[in-house]
Parts: C-alpha cells; structure tokens; sequence
C-alpha cells in the first residue's frame, strides 16, 4: 500500500467512530489460543479478544487479497478494534469479491479452567453496517450450515495443543459432532460475500461484526471488531478535489 495513502487511511481510522458501543473488557492485537489452526502460514496476532471465565472469543480482518490476488499476514488493525481497508474488488478476482476478509476464534477453555467443549456453549454472530447490509444473528457452531442444509461448518477444530495449521475439519455431520463435544477450540476465516446478502466491495461504509459466546445463564464473553472501508486512492483523491472546489466556490460568494 502507497506509504501516503496508508496515512490517510490510519487519519481516517482515527477520525471514523466505532459503529457500536465497546465492552470495556477487549483487548486489542492479541494472539488467540493456541494458535491459528486453520492452514499453515497462517500467523497469530490482531485479533480483537474477550476472555471470561475461561472463554475466549476473537475477531480480525485480514487482507484476503493482495495486488497479486494472493493471501497476506496483513491485517492493518488500528489498535483499537478497529480495522481499515480500501473498497474495490479485489485483484483477480471477481465482484463481489473484496480485499479484506474476516477471521474469527472460539476457545470454550483458553486457560484449562473451565473445562467446557465447544458443544457445551452457543454462540451468536452478527454483522451490521452504515451500508445498510448485514448478517443477521447466527450460531457458527450448532446452527444448520445453509450451505450444506445439516448441522456441518468446515471449520478448523481443535484443543489447547493444536499447532499452527493443525486443525481438523468434519468430512460429515456425524464426525462434526464428535469434534465439538471433544474440543474446545474452532476458527474460520471467511469472505464478507458468503454471508451478507447485496454486499458491494466497491462501496466505503463501516462493518461492525459481533461474537457472543453464552451458556445457560446468558452471555460469558463478547468481542466486537469494525472494519472500516475506505474509498480506493483516486476515489479518495476525487473527492479531496471535489470537496476543496466546493470551499474555493464559497469563498468567492
């Protein structure tokens, strides 16, 4: 990314406010626990964590596509929950297809002092948005998979000693379930387009994602994250001009 639009995005990320409230319990550019076991290469860090009673949730946006439509460890995190990209489709790839993609982590026992599975918990995700598009609520672990029509997510699944790109994915419902009850740990990372219906990757707006993981007595932790989506660098360079002709054309009034 050009060194000078970099720090327009990071002014901008900075000016822009976070699209919902924050729990006052997240932390920010954490490693989540074990590691990132979905495919090696895949590195840990910035993600946006709460941990509570022995449950640990995460969210990041990563760049899914570089300028050689490649994957990166790029995750362009402002350090506060707060993650910027620039709109576009990405690089070989078609519409809708965008840049970013967003990665999340579920551990039902980071610190061993729980000692609840996966199966043992539900679990919300959701995404809102200034674009007006969204993801409604759904539970990534025990809902039906639209995709398969059964309770079977692709997910890397493991425990507190699954190493990087370890990970096990369910060839069937059956295996599925077998991983949840056994394990604590599942992650994925996934295209905005998969799940959000109308989703324009050429349109800047703000993209709030959230991760609960509850247990009978409600909610046990909660992270958040926001991506925001910049305009691409001529867009950006269009509108500074359109906006310093506007101010020359008040001036002379």
């Amino acid at each position: 990314m050009h060194s000078m639009f970099k720090t327009f995005l990071t002014g901008l990320a900075v000016v822009c406010c976070f699209a919902a409230t924050v729990h006052a319990d997240l932390e920010f550019d954490q490693n989540v626990t074990p590691d990132i076991i979905f495919g090696s290469g895949n590195l840990n860090g910035a993600f946006t964590v709460e941990r509570e009673s022995g449950v640990e949730v995460g969210l990041r946006a990563k760049l899914r596509h570089n300028a050689a439509g490649a994957p990166e460890n790029t995750f362009n995190s402002n350090g506060d929950g707060t993650y910027t990209f620039e709109a576009g489709v990405a690089p070989t790839q078609s519409s809708p297809t965008a840049v970013w993609s967003f990665e999340w982590s579920i551990n039902s026992d980071y610190d061993g002092t729980s000692s609840l599975k996966l199966i043992d918990l539900t679990y919300s995700l959701s995404m809102t948005s200034t674009n007006g598009v969204s993801i409604p609520a759904f539970d990534p672990i025990n809902d039906i998979n639209p995709g398969s029509g059964t309770v079977l997510w692709d997910h890397a699944i493991g425990d507190n000693t699954t190493g990087n790109g370890g990970g096990t994915s369910a060839g069937s419902v059956g295996q599925y379930n077998t991983l949840i009850t056994n394990n604590n740990v599942a992650q994925n990372s996934w295209k905005p387009h998969w799940f959000v219906a109308g989703f324009n990757p050429v349109v800047a707006g703000e993209y709030t994602f959230v991760l609960t993981a509850s247990d009978g007595g409600g909610e046990v932790a909660s992270t958040q994250m926001t991506v925001i989506v910049v305009p691409e660098p001529g867009a950006a360079v269009v509108l500074a001009m359109v906006a310093g002709l506007g101010l020359i054309r008040r001036r002379r009034r």
